[in-house]
């Protein structure tokens, strides 16, 4: 049990001749000092342990010596109920009211709160699938990090896997909590050396990768041919798609929030949610004749070109959040059902339009082109992206070899 007094320090001495009233914790037989304030000596009753009524500010004064106790009383007494080990160091920390000891929990929400601020639609909808499923695996809305170690993470490990989960969900769920942890840390809110993810750990995440197989020339030929009611769902769907394609497979939450006033000139000039970008393109007449379609339905600059979102406030994250991943699901539905009408076998979804502009363009466009066009902020990335589709040289050596 660690002992708690107020006292005035008189090792410590100011310029002024004062000394510092201080919250004295020791533990172990190691003092730890927090100072609450200064003040002359005369003013210290060193019975009572209180500032004498002759200061201007003893009640405030030792109203905040008195909270400074309490708590630092309670955040013990709550640690050795529960047999918890404790810094002092960090019991220091959180009794000057730095945040110290805030959960694992708290520190996501916060970061989901920045993600809406910064209106970053697709993490939102990720990070929140995270945190569901730690706190769905945890059962416990308290979790510090330190509790946060390699054998709770062998145990969400197995928990993912008895669920179903692939290799690619565990590895970014995983990904998360160390980027949850690693944020902690930078804050001071967990000591660096617990850290659960480190070289020397039996927790190793994955960098899995899954097959991305996009449309080919003639399969997106087909798509484009197939015939569809003026103005139906399906027909919608299709004009998304092939829109989205057409911008270099523009993401899908960007195409619905875009609005007439962002097209000026034949350009588009937009703000990409996922990371923020600001930059233009210039609309390809495929592109072009899409948007004519959908001029008649067009009241004020500031509508949205498709009708998905409309009478929608874009500044509401949460409710536009909600509404992007029910349209991809709608169109995930029907992507299907055109892809039927248009024998394609591969399965389709919103973000394959991406890859399927990615599969084209294949080594037709330099990678440095291809890296603004999807809007990577690293080069290597976009290199990775496109060694996914880029195949003619592997086939070139391959057929060289077998050329006999």
């Amino acid at each position: 049990m660690a002992s708690l007094k107020i006292l005035l320090y008189k090792s410590n001495k100011n310029s002024d001749g004062q000394y510092p009233i201080a919250l004295r914790i020791i533990k172990n037989r190691i003092p730890k000092y927090i100072n609450i304030t200064w003040i002359d000596e005369k003013h210290w009753n060193a019975k009572d342990r209180v500032v004498k009524k002759s200061h201007i500010n003893h009640l405030q004064i030792n109203n905040k010596a008195d909270s400074k106790l309490a708590l630092a009383r309670n955040l013990i007494t709550n640690y050795e109920s529960e047999n918890k080990e404790y810094d002092l160091d960090r019991l220091v920390q959180r009794v000057k009211g730095n945040r110290v000891g805030i959960g694992f929990f708290r520190i996501a929400d916060e970061h989901l709160s920045y993600l809406k601020k910064t209106k970053k639609l697709g993490t939102i909808r990720s990070v929140k699938y995270h945190v569901q499923r730690f706190r769905d695996f945890t059962k416990d809305e308290n979790i510090t990090f330190e509790e946060i170690n390699t054998r709770l993470l062998k145990r969400f490990i197995a928990y993912l896997e008895e669920h179903g989960y692939k290799s690619t969900t565990i590895s970014s769920n995983l990904s998360f909590i160390r980027n949850m942890y690693n944020n902690a840390i930078d804050e001071d809110l967990v000591k660096a050396d617990l850290y659960p993810f480190g070289k020397k750990s039996s927790i190793k995440i994955k960098n899995t990768s899954t097959a991305k197989i996009g449309l080919n020339t003639d399969e997106l030929k087909r798509f484009e041919n197939v015939e569809l009611e003026v103005g139906s769902k399906i027909w919608h769907t299709q004009k998304v798609f092939l829109f989205s394609f057409y911008l270099a497979g523009m993401r899908i939450g960007d195409v619905l929030t875009m609005k007439w006033s962002e097209i000026q000139n034949g350009r588009l000039y937009y703000s990409m949610n996922k990371n923020t970008k600001y930059d233009s393109l210039q609309l390809p007449k495929k592109a072009l004749e899409i948007l004519e379609h959908y001029k008649p339905l067009k009241k004020r600059a500031n509508d949205v070109v498709f009708p998905y979102l409309k009478d929608v406030n874009l500044k509401n994250i949460e409710v536009l959040d909600k509404k992007v991943d029910n349209a991809k699901s709608t169109f995930n539905y029907y992507l299907k059902r055109i892809a039927k009408k248009a024998e394609i076998q591969k399965t389709i979804s919103c973000h394959i339009a991406r890859h399927s502009f990615g599969n084209i363009s294949g080594a037709k466009i330099p990678v440095q082109s291809l890296q603004k066009l999807y809007r990577h902020s690293d080069i290597q990335t976009t290199i990775n992206y496109q060694s996914n589709f880029d195949h003619s040289k592997t086939d070139e050596a391959l057929n060289n070899v077998l050329d006999f």
